[in-house]
């Protein structure tokens, strides 16, 4: 094995867990309180977060560049989105309620909070 394919193989032996590990707000959420949780990605239904990427309806955005915020169970994303034909980067922060099983998104000037689905409900 030459020393380039080492360092190819000891590269790739390091990155890949990080991509398949799951992120801290992994999970399918409601879009409203009778949203269906076994439709992601449509009107009435519910959103997903998976490995770094967010489902939403008609648009996919890759969660990169994560920023803890201070003192608080929160991140700060660059949100790099694609849907409906166009592509766009946006920062949004995600933070766990602290008082139930869902969390905050908070786009600039808007706020939304998603409950999460219960595993009997996807």
């Amino acid at each position: 094995m030459t020393q380039h394919q080492i360092y190819l193989t000891v590269a790739l032996a390091l990155g890949l867990p990080a991509l398949a590990a799951a992120g801290p707000y992994d999970g399918i959420y409601k879009q409203t309180a009778n949203a269906e949780c076994s439709l992601v990605g449509t009107d009435g239904g519910s959103l997903r977060i998976a490995e770094g990427t967010f489902f939403g309806v008609d648009v996919t955005c890759r969660m990169t560049r994560p920023v803890d915020v201070n003192d608080m169970d929160a991140t700060i994303y660059t949100m790099i989105c694609s849907g409906e034909g166009q592509t766009w980067t946006e920062r949004a922060i995600l933070m766990t309620d602290a008082d139930s099983a869902g969390i905050y998104m908070i786009w600039n000037g808007y706020a939304f909070r998603y409950d999460r689905c219960e595993a009997g409900e996807h």
